[in-house]
């Protein structure tokens, strides 16, 4: 099912690897994505650093979506919260790694996150 960006004149340009908004036309498979953090399979043990972190939540996602049959192509919204705004470049970055030429709607948030050692949390969409 293909996702149709939706970036009108009129609007400011968007920032950099999303879009405005996605379409999704007819019926197609919803995937929920809980926010993720960085631990690792043991649920315990966590990188200190943004990038270690941001990563680990990123191949979370992907084993999410292939457990849907899916994959990053068909992540249609994503909302990242960020402990810090000193974070946005490393998470731009992390977006072009694992999301390529896809843009989807995009949602960033700098916040107090539940654990001092959380950089980031990340939750998302996918459509298929």
């Amino acid at each position: 099912m293909p996702a149709i960006e939706h970036n009108p004149i009129g609007l400011f340009p968007p920032y950099r690897n999303y879009s405005h908004a996605v379409e999704i036309k007819g019926g197609s498979t919803l995937l929920f994505i809980s926010g993720l953090n960085g631990y690792l399979q043991d649920g315990e043990t966590m990188p200190d650093s943004f990038e270690e972190q941001g990563n680990i939540i990123w191949q979370h996602i992907g084993t999410i979506l292939k457990s849907a049959g899916m994959g990053y192509q068909h992540l249609v919204s994503i909302r990242t919260y960020l402990a810090d705004p000193s974070y946005d470049e490393a998470n731009v970055q992390l977006r072009i790694k694992y999301l390529a030429d896809n843009k989807p709607a995009l949602t960033v948030i700098c916040c107090q996150l539940l654990d001092k050692k959380w950089k980031l949390e990340v939750e998302a969409m996918a459509a298929k």
